[in-house]
């Protein structure tokens, strides 16, 4: 008798692993198979068929990347995603794929790794958002009166909202897509965008030194304004109170603008902002932390009027500060009042936030004396993944800034409970809402709604486990989880049809189209996650794991900064790990900065400087940085030492361009070349033909005289 809980029916799903075996006949057919291990240590044996296809990950703006032969690319240890169908048979459940998802040209190719996969795919988000609201391809010019918060699946407006912190986010968006592009358009969005948000969202109290910021304002039908003081948000919070969540994102944006261009008309509103936060949210009795939410009108946090949000105290009011704000607004000015902010706040997280006598997840919401509020509205006794791995990748930026064994031993915690908890082991990717307790009878922790996956979890799983692969370097299993995640967001998350990012896929990765879930912006989504994840994941790819140098583009106003110093340092980072090793400014070498504090001692200036400046891991003997691709010739700055142990460096950067008709190699900074140096580009010459140009500029006379020794100067044009 069969049991009426059995499978007998097929079904379609994913399996993300690394192949260990592989078994296929001399001509390869149908009857192919691969082994699968999952992360966990699961094995499948899936059947290659004959209508099965391959495709490599490719990012946003790219076409359709095809594999190569499949018998060429099945090889064991290759991490592959799996697509196809389950029979349940007889004597087991069989998988046949019909799509592979490969993520490198080989297998030890991961192409979200190269050098500009985030800065490439902030780029397109760039372009989706300066599009979809502002319609630049139209050659309209950028207006925040034309800022919508709706936006539908192919980005267009869905009504006459502006939310607070989607606008906010948004410009946050704008200014880091500007920090790793250089993109002036983004630069012009974010400096409007600030300045808009100064002028319809701000209120300022000048004489109590405070500043706060309207929730909402709708756009009637004649043109007129509508504002929101209270939070405008349904279920629990209505409209009755201010999030303290809302007045801390209300920064975000404004703050990022602030590091790229400085100013004290932005930096006022940032400190009367705190001083309102620290004034009427922060609990200054006894027990310390901020208040999720005051009153609207007597700005109180313990009102009646407040509800199930009375002297309440949760992850948001306390945690969000850093990653929204408190951070980069530390890294523009090193200021340690600012560090003194930080540090209570993690400290504040480490002491009440840990929960594991009860759960493997920490606890997110608090009575005023830090008793754990069990019963609030849909949260109840739950917890969301995409929060505890926010807590880890923080307090692990934290650390770099302050040492202290608290935020290593939380972050420790929360990184290793994850993954046997809140991680999906068979396809990838972090789930959404999640039980913290098992019930009597249960064996896995529940999720709550559902097994779909949230763009925003993603990001914070890839960033858990980078920054601390990166900055640890202890727990080998780190760099998998967050390779393994990266693998599943980029594989799943991208809309290469319409542009931007979706917003839920199911635990298979097929994309979810309903409801408020289908659009590209909402109250819950805006340009914030996707970019904030481009910008730090490049950083920490590139600068900590790979070992790469990166650029970053400043434009400060004249005067922007105190004694004309500008803080280039990209991010909370271990000390000793990077160092500022280039600066441009209007395009011009400039040699006037601190390489280990990262420091540019600007020109006095009666305009704003473009500056781009160059971040390098400490220890990098060689690195080629290309600096425009024209009419098909490449611009490339050489710097260090050009060998026989890092000319592959320069050989992957030359080769992975396609379309080039000639190289203008920059020797400026480039020490020194080897003979080996010299054939490859002469061979790089002679292999493109005759038509291909090959210039050098700037050579110092070492450089000159390698080229003499070597009898190649006839070879190569000097200019």
């Amino acid at each position: 008798m069969t049991s009426k809980n059995q499978l007998n029916f097929s079904f379609s799903d994913l399996i993300a692993g690394y192949i260990r075996k592989v078994d296929f006949p001399e001509v390869f057919d149908s009857q192919g198979e691969i082994e699968l291990e999952t992360s966990d240590g699961r094995f499948y044996t899936v059947k290659v068929t004959a209508a099965c296809y391959a495709e490599l990950v490719r990012n946003l703006g790219e076409p359709f990347q095809v594999a190569p032969e499949l018998k060429n690319i099945l090889v064991e240890g290759r991490f592959i995603h799996a697509y196809g169908l389950f029979y349940p048979e007889s004597d087991r459940l069989k998988f046949e794929a019909k799509h592979l998802l490969l993520f490198g040209r080989n297998k030890n190719e991961l192409r979200f790794e190269e050098q500009n996969w985030w800065i490439k795919q902030i780029q397109q988000l760039l372009n989706f958002y300066l599009e979809s609201q502002f319609n630049v391809n139209e050659e309209e010019s950028i207006d925040f009166r034309n800022f919508r918060t709706d936006l539908s699946s192919e980005g267009q407006k869905l009504d006459g909202v502006q939310n607070l912190d989607t606008i906010s986010r948004l410009v946050y968006g704008f200014a880091s897509a500007y920090l790793i592009t250089g993109d002036e358009r983004a630069l012009d969005a974010a400096k409007k965008g600030t300045e808009y948000m100064q002028k319809h969202f701000r209120h300022q109290n000048k004489s109590e030194g405070i500043c706060y910021w309207y929730s909402q304002i709708d756009i009637q039908k004649d043109g007129s304004l509508r504002k929101y003081m209270g939070s405008t948000a349904g279920g629990d919070e209505g409209g009755n109170a201010i999030p303290c969540y809302e007045q801390i994102y209300a920064l975000a944006g404004p703050t990022q603008t602030f590091r790229v261009t400085g100013g004290d008309h932005i930096k006022q509103d940032l400190d009367d902002t705190i001083a309102f936060l620290n004034r009427y949210y922060k609990d200054h009795g006894p027990y310390g932390g901020y208040y999720s939410h005051i009153d609207p009108i007597t700005f109180d946090g313990e009102a009646e009027t407040l509800g199930i949000n009375k002297a309440k105290k949760n992850w948001n009011s306390v945690g969000d500060h850093a990653p929204a704000y408190l951070i980069n607004l530390y890294l523009a000015t090193e200021d340690e009042s600012y560090a003194t902010f930080l540090e209570d706040t993690f400290d504040t997280i480490c002491e009440h936030f840990p929960d594991y006598e009860y759960s493997p997840f920490m606890n997110e919401k608090f009575y005023k004396d830090w008793t754990h509020d069990l019963k609030w509205g849909i949260h109840q006794a739950r917890c969301v993944v995409g929060h505890n791995l926010k807590v880890a990748w923080n307090l692990t930026r934290m650390h770099s800034l302050k040492p202290k064994k608290s935020y290593k031993q939380f972050a420790h915690q929360i990184a290793d409970a994850i993954p046997n908890s809140g991680c999906d082991t068979q396809r990838g990717g972090w789930y959404d809402m999640m039980e913290r307790t098992l019930k009597e009878g249960e064996e896995n922790h529940r999720l709550v709604w559902h097994d779909r996956k949230a763009w925003w979890q993603q990001e914070q799983g890839i960033l858990a486990y980078y920054i601390m692969a990166g900055v640890y370097d202890d727990k080998p299993e780190y760099l998998k989880f967050a390779r393994e995640g990266t693998a599943f967001y980029n594989g799943w998350f991208l809309d290469y049809e319409e542009g931007g990012i979706y917003f839920n896929v199911l635990a298979n990765g097929q994309p979810y189209a309903l409801g408020t879930e289908r659009g590209k912006g909402s109250h819950s989504m805006a340009g914030y996650h996707s970019f904030e994840l481009c910008y730090l994941a490049a950083i920490y790819t590139n600068l900590l794991i790979n070992k790469q140098s990166m650029d970053f583009f400043f434009c400060p106003e004249p005067n922007a900064w105190e004694n004309n110093v500008l803080r280039v340092a990209p991010d909370l980072l271990p000390k000793g790990s990077v160092e500022l090793s280039q600066v441009w400014i209007e395009g011009k070498a400039y040699e006037n900065f601190d390489k280990e504090k990262m420091h540019i001692f600007l020109p006095d200036s009666l305009t704003p400087l473009k500056i781009r400046c160059r971040v390098a891991p400490i220890g990098l003997t060689f690195d080629s940085d290309l600096i425009k691709l024209e009419d098909g010739i490449a611009s490339f700055a050489l710097k260090g030492k050009l060998n026989d142990s890092t000319v592959s460096e320069l050989k992957k950067s030359i080769e992975k361009l396609s379309g080039v008709k000639g190289l203008l190699l920059d020797l400026n900074d480039l020490d020194e070349i080897s003979d080996i140096g010299w054939n490859y580009l002469l061979f790089t010459k002679q292999r493109a033909g005759a038509d291909y140009t090959l210039q050098i500029t700037n050579a110092n006379n070492t450089v000159k005289q390698s080229l003499k020794d070597a009898e190649l100067d006839e070879e190569f044009e000097l200019v």
